[in-house]
């Protein structure tokens, strides 16, 4: 055993073991998060005792951004395959045709769990840096996927907002993607091609989703809600562990017993964020289908409407990365309320489908790509600095409805 002053030696035999703590660990941050993941539990997954981990990995933090590390490598390396090919459709194609082969292989136990990102921001200063830096790489990667040639010649932002769109469908697999069994996912991997490439339009549709107000109405005085506005924004861009109590009270000038007297604690209050977030969804929804239109009309509108709710003074939707924070318990509970509104979604494409305002595509899959789509656009304001709300409903909204080929 080393004495911590030097790095062990690297051989073909360490390499291995390390691989083997990192796939097992891996799996361990994908169930627990970086709060819930320990030494002790990734040791007995791989057979050790802790103090033989930590030969490997000296503290939890830097086992976890190893973790992170790996999986970016991996996609990494699909999307630079995917480069390869002549248009973006065919490279979009590939990369998703890529990606979901990866996930069966990971099904049948024939390849090793590869990390979800969304805990990036729990790590250490130390570790989330460097983490942070290699995640940008492999975003601009992907937005490099839309250049020309073989695809419209796009602008900066309009290319970072149909990265965004690509790369939260690939995140958002990991939450329902395991429906279905391994040998549909390449059909199920078709049909999100199609969608993505030639979107909901049906030929001769016209872009003009109708203003449905604020969808949370003006803001509220209430001290309770004001926790949670600050929360949403803190935890969106700081991770869960990075937006502390302290932190959230110090953004709204109040002590951290102001903080305790209207709130157990931080898990309630991300909870009760969620709970802020789905109802936003669920107006945006309903004021959508009161509209008298079709359902073209109905799902553009409340797609807009949630899109400009991101820049508004009420918004943003708290962003699923939030969910591997939370207890497992909690966790299934969040998704389950998030899965209801997908469900109204696919109900409206569905109807769409049978009115024909729309085209002919998978309910359920169009309305899962569709809620993370929306759910992702709470980045906007840091991916598009300078574009407004309106614009930024031209550069990711419209794209998703009328295909990420599109002009």
């Amino acid at each position: 055993m080393h004495d911590g002053s030097l790095a062990p030696p690297v051989t073909a035999r360490f390499s291995q073991k390390r691989d083997d703590i990192v796939a097992a660990a891996t799996e361990v941050l994908n169930a627990r998060g970086v709060r819930g993941m320990t030494l002790a539990l990734v040791a007995e997954r791989v057979g050790l005792i802790t103090t033989s981990v930590t030969y490997y990995f000296k503290k939890k933090d830097e086992l976890a951004a190893a973790c992170f590390q790996s999986g970016i490598r991996r996609l990494m390396a699909l999307v630079h395959e995917a480069r390869a090919q002549p248009t973006v459709s065919d490279r979009v194609r590939r990369l998703l045709e890529l990606y979901i082969d990866l996930r069966s292989r990971i099904a049948t136990g024939e390849a090793p769990a590869i990390s979800v990102f969304s805990d990036i921001r729990a790590l250490s200063l130390e570790h989330a840096r460097p983490t942070g830096a290699a995640y940008g790489e492999l975003f601009r990667a992907v937005r490099r996927l839309f250049a020309a040639p073989g695809g419209p010649v796009l602008g900066r932002g309009q290319a970072t907002a149909r990265a965004q769109i690509l790369l939260e469908q690939i995140h958002w697999l990991e939450t329902w993607l395991p429906r279905y069994e391994a040998h549909d996912y390449p059909r199920v991997g078709e049909r999100m091609h199609d969608i993505l490439t030639g979107g909901l339009a049906v030929d001769g549709a016209v872009w003009e989703p109708a203003a449905l107000g604020g969808v949370m109405g003006p803001p509220s005085a209430s001290a309770a809600d004001a926790f949670l506005l600050a929360a949403t924004r803190l935890v969106n861009q700081r991770g869960y562990h990075g937006a502390s109590v302290e932190l959230i009270s110090a953004s709204l000038n109040v002590t951290k017993g102001s903080f305790y007297h209207h709130h157990s604690g931080k898990d309630d209050v991300v909870i009760a964020c969620f709970e802020r977030s789905f109802e936003a969804v669920r107006r945006a929804q309903l004021a959508a289908r009161a509209l008298p239109g079709d359902q073209w009309l109905t799902l553009t509108s409340a797609a807009a409407a949630l899109v400009e709710f991101q820049f508004s003074s009420t918004g943003p939707l708290l962003r699923t990365t939030a969910l591997s924070a939370l207890p497992e318990t909690v966790r299934e509970q969040m998704i389950e309320q998030s899965g209801r509104l997908s469900d109204r979604f696919a109900a409206m494409i569905s109807d769409g489908v049978a009115e024909r305002s729309l085209r002919p595509v998978d309910p359920f899959i169009a309305a899962q790509m569709l809620n993370a789509t929306l759910n992702a656009a709470a980045d906007l304001p840091s991916l598009l600095r300078g574009v407004d709300a309106k614009l930024a409903v031209e550069f990711y909204a419209r794209p998703f409805f009328t295909g990420l080929t599109s002009a």
